[in-house]
């Protein structure tokens, strides 16, 4: 019996958990103060690999953010996941990242300025890494997808970027006109925290740039889909099969986006 693509994919997924995950901690400033990002990727690979900048979500730089990238990334790319607070903050819980990712949030000019110095950053690892700097893509979870739209939105020119169960409001919608990249947004159509009324003007946003989207709704989903740890019943919560479901959209994105 033949399998679906879906279904190689998800293999894939899988089979990469078991491979060999190297994490390295990387350091740099951004205007004078620390920041440390984390490279993420298969070391048992010694092929030059496209990389996926990684926006966690509000918890930041974590074991969970890179266990999260490598299932992500498998043995087909190369993860950079962006420090977005600085190296001296690191939440402890729900109201220190609240406090840490509303301080981002409120100056979007800050939040353009914190992931596109990670994008730079990563972009220089090629001394410590295999990387194909020619194919960069960026992907964002919760805080992160905000922030990946964000990277878009600042006109950054990336082959593409990925929101999952990411905030989709922006300050001044005419910023999308800026964007030079493909979008992909995976949603839960249930989530409470991005209402139906942020996903009509995000998609309005689009289409009024002229901007090369997709959004998909799971249905039954809400906030936080993809964390295994998200357990708030109706709010913020795990779905095993949306997030596989999501993780394999993605993979179909970027290899189009990748392959040219």
């Amino acid at each position: 019996m033949k399998k679906s693509l879906t279904t190689l994919l998800l293999a894939g997924i899988a089979t990469a958990a078991q491979a060999d995950m190297v994490t390295e901690p990387v350091a740099y400033d951004i205007d004078g103060e620390a920041y440390e990002g984390m490279l993420v990727y298969d070391g048992s690979v010694s092929d030059s690999r496209p990389g996926l900048l990684m926006v966690p979500n509000w918890m930041g730089v974590t074991e969970a953010a890179a266990e999260k990238a490598y299932r992500a990334a498998g043995s087909d790319y190369v993860v950079f996941i962006a420090d977005m607070y600085g190296k001296d903050i690191r939440p402890q819980d729900s109201d220190e990242a609240g406090k840490a990712a509303g301080l981002v949030r409120g100056d979007r000019a800050l939040q353009r300025q914190r992931v596109n110095a990670a994008l730079d950053v990563f972009k220089a690892q090629t001394d410590r890494v295999a990387l194909d700097t020619s194919k960069m893509a960026a992907i964002g979870f919760c805080f992160g997808g905000g922030s990946v739209l964000e990277l878009a939105r600042s006109g950054t020119e990336i082959a593409g970027v990925v929101s999952f169960h990411g905030n989709l409001d922006t300050p001044d919608a005419e910023d999308a006109k800026a964007i030079k990249t493909s979008v992909l947004v995976l949603h839960g159509a249930d989530d409470p925290y991005v209402p139906v009324e942020q996903v009509q003007a995000f998609e309005t946003e689009m289409r009024d740039a002229g901007v090369d989207w997709q959004l998909t709704s799971y249905g039954g989903a809400v906030h936080s889909f993809t964390d295994p740890a998200a357990a708030m019943p109706g709010q913020a919560e795990y779905h095993p099969l949306v997030a596989e479901r999501a993780f394999a959209a993605m993979h179909l994105f970027l290899r189009e986006r990748l392959a040219e």
